[in-house]
């Protein structure tokens, strides 16, 4: 299974992309040993329109077009559920287990994601009530993915 994190908007050089960086290759090599063939970040090039629907359409379809056939789509939404790490590894392993061929992780832009993309996922998640960057949101999806991953090989990372 691959992991594709899918998000609008390039980390620009500095300590947010080398963490998100870190937290990549992390779980890409701590991934195999659970079937994990890679995990991959996409970035989208954030859309000019003048208009902020207009911007969402266009950010949501570029989106779509790179989300790997037959995927398991989970948006970040604030309106999603917020899930344990637990629940998170859990659903992870459900995907595995369902040999799913990826699952993608879609990080919207400021506008958020158009209907059609929200329709597409299997899975909203929150990280809580409050209001995160997109820098970080992306860090900390980076890392929720690392920590569900060494979870499912009995790594030592997370404790409860």
């Amino acid at each position: 299974m691959r992991i594709v994190v899918v998000a609008v908007g390039r980390l620009k050089q500095g300590p947010e992309r080398e963490l998100a960086e870190r937290y990549r290759k992390r779980a890409a090599d701590t991934g195999r040993q659970a079937g994990i063939s890679a995990v991959d970040v996409i970035e989208i090039r954030e859309s000019r329109a003048g208009d902020s629907d207009r911007r969402m359409l266009e950010e949501s379809i570029a989106m779509a077009n790179v989300i790997p056939d037959q995927a398991a789509a989970v948006i970040l939404d604030p309106r999603g559920e917020s899930i344990s790490s637990a629940a998170f590894a859990g659903r992870l392993q459900g995907w595995r287990s369902e040999n799913a061929p990826a699952v993608a992780f879609i990080v919207g832009g400021h506008d958020g994601l158009a209907p059609s993309l929200r329709e597409k996922s299997s899975l909203a998640i929150a990280f809580g009530p409050a209001t995160w960057p997109h820098q970080l949101a992306r860090i900390m999806l980076l890392e929720q993915i690392y920590r569900a991953i060494t979870m499912l090989t009995g790594h030592p990372y997370h404790r409860n």
